[in-house]
């Protein structure tokens, strides 16, 4: 007689599996449940094919359409949580806003300019810029950028004065060469750092200049 293509059956206890087994009514209610011998029912045995193994028991646990069953059971009612939930958008703080995001507001002359420390702190906040001292003897951020050429750096210029102009807070702009413009920040009134000054760095890092900024060379 000729051997034929299919796997033979094989009796596979549930102690090895290396699965936990589910339950039989888990697996009829996901259509998984092997047939069972009449010999094998009488010993608990499933009896599966080699080759519908990790089909059988692994299956496609993707998402799926429930069942009729499921639907009227109202299964979702029990594992979706209270329906009574309130949801609450939560408007965010200046703490977690972007400097960018916040404006600049008047600076009394008897505000004191904000400390060492604190410039360190708001330095991490804007890109690029770095504390150096001012003339009146007090902090100042500056920023500097390299362009393609005089063109972009005038360009470049116009387009932080568009954003200044806006904000009410102006920095110090200089074209120190064809190719390189410098801005620098400070707040007169208090002759020092003041939180304008670092909004409005962060506004001038907004900008866009990657069609300014000089094209860098690819090595092969």
């Amino acid at each position: 007689m000729a051997a034929t293509s299919s796997s033979p059956p094989c009796n596979i206890s549930a102690s090895s599996l290396l699965l936990r087994q589910p339950s039989r009514s888990i697996l009829k209610v996901f259509g998984l449940l092997p047939p069972v011998s009449r010999n094998n029912r009488k010993l608990g045995r499933l009896t599966v094919t080699r080759s519908n193994l990790a089909q059988d028991f692994l299956g496609d646990f993707g998402a799926r359409d429930p069942y009729p069953e499921e639907i009227a059971s109202q299964f979702g009612d029990k594992v979706l949580g209270c329906q009574s939930t309130e949801h609450k958008i939560l408007i965010p703080n200046a703490s977690v806003l972007s400097l960018s995001q916040l404006q600049c507001s008047p600076v009394s002359s008897s505000q004191p300019p904000l400390s060492g420390d604190d410039a360190r702190t708001l330095l991490h906040k804007v890109l690029g810029w770095s504390i150096v001292d001012n003339e009146a003897g007090g902090l100042k951020i500056r920023c500097m950028w390299k362009v393609k050429d005089f063109g972009c750096g005038v360009e470049l210029i116009n387009r932080i004065h568009k954003v200044a102009e806006a904000s009410g807070h102006y920095p110090s702009l200089h074209l120190e060469s064809p190719t390189q413009v410098r801005a620098e920040l400070f707040t007169s009134s208090i002759g020092g750092l003041s939180m304008n000054d670092f909004i409005m760095a962060a506004k001038i890092d907004d900008i866009k200049t990657s069609d300014l900024s000089p094209r860098k060379r690819a090595w092969a």
